[in-house]
């Protein structure tokens, strides 16, 4: 298992409770100076009361939703907090939240239709959810090949495939409804993500339908300054539309591409923009990470000052809030960027 001595006497430190005891095992190496940042001990600490305050939010069903109040959005929630849980060490069977990440899993797949939609999603913003629910389900399989997962994540691999934009300067991307249409950068980077995450699970995904995303991306890139705009050929270049657009890329595999360097500048520039932050560097995190080096290391260190200050307190709980969404998705996004140098999520690795 790949961590360091310090990790492991700040684990003995807190106690048996405040980290899974047996997790799932590490994804393949990155590169070695990825290594050379670490969770320290203050991070761990939040990183497990964060864990055990998102355990305390699950619902009976296995579901997560945007706080205890609501019933709102219960797809896309909970594949945001079941990457964090995996992002930790936990899998269905490994660790100590493997009961709620098999809850939550058999929840997404519970949630799938014959058609490969999934049923309960507000239908005015449905291809959102899709995407991020479809990304944990095939990082899931992808490390698991948990035979209940696959025939339903092709069902919805196969819709993401089928709802792409062939038209104008539209092609290749996605927008909110299941169809095809317009497209946008915000809709566009979760179905890219969740295509390559099936695809290295061993799913069968177009390649074609890869490169036209990939085509509508660069698209959308805004020329002068590294930022990427909102759709293709309009509007301005933005925080989270541009840490979007290079996470995608990357994912893909163009580590190299010249608006990726361009692009990760953009958001070192532009990191003081607030507007949809924590959906942003959601983006930002695995983007910067990907590049490696000391732009890794400088990512995040300055996502550690900015999140760790607003973390607030509940007992041995932790969690964030968010004015935009709810504490979940804050939370779950937070925890997820903290924990990643444990490299446990294979589809960050290159």
């Amino acid at each position: 298992m790949k961590r360091t001595l310090t990790i492991f006497s700040v684990l003995l430190a807190l106690g048996d409770s405040a980290f899974p005891q047996k997790a799932a095992e590490p994804a393949p190496a990155p590169p070695a100076e990825i290594d050379e940042v670490v969770v320290d001990g203050a991070s761990e600490q939040i990183i497990a009361g964060a864990l055990r305050w998102l355990a305390a939010q699950q619902r009976a069903n296995g579901s997560w939703t945007v706080n205890a109040r609501s019933n709102e959005h219960p797809v896309a929630m909970t594949g945001y907090v079941l990457l964090a849980y995996m992002a930790s060490g936990n899998l269905p069977e490994e660790g100590d939240y493997a009961k709620q990440v098999k809850a939550g899993m058999e929840f997404l797949l519970d949630s799938i239709g014959v058609d490969g939609q999934y049923r309960g999603v507000d239908g005015g913003r449905y291809m959102y959810n899709h995407g991020i629910a479809t990304i944990a389900l095939g990082e899931l399989y992808g490390q698991t090949k948990h035979p209940a997962i696959r025939e339903k994540l092709q069902r919805a691999i196969r819709l993401i495939v089928t709802t792409q934009s062939a038209k104008g300067d539209h092609r290749g991307g996605w927008r909110y409804q299941p169809r095809p249409g317009d497209a946008d950068i915000s809709i566009t980077v979760l179905q890219v993500v969740a295509l390559r995450a099936a695809k290295n699970a061993g799913l069968d995904v177009p390649q074609q339908t890869i490169d036209d995303a990939v085509n509508y991306v660069r698209r959308c890139s805004v020329k002068g300054g590294g930022g990427f705009a909102y759709q293709a050929g309009q509007g301005g270049a933005g925080y989270a539309r541009t840490a979007a657009a290079i996470y995608s890329l990357q994912v893909c595999g163009h580590y190299d591409d010249p608006l990726v360097k361009a692009g990760s500048q953009y958001l070192f520039q532009h990191k003081a923009d607030r507007q949809h932050w924590a959906y942003g560097s959601n983006y930002a995190g695995p983007a910067q990470y990907m590049i490696g080096g000391e732009t890794w290391r400088r990512w995040y260190d300055f996502m550690k000052q900015s999140i760790i200050p607003t973390v607030k307190r509940d007992g041995d709980k932790y969690y964030w809030e968010d004015g935009q969404i709810g504490p979940v998705y804050a939370t779950a996004c937070f925890t997820t960027i903290l924990a990643m140098p444990w490299h446990y999520i294979p589809l960050y690795q290159r």
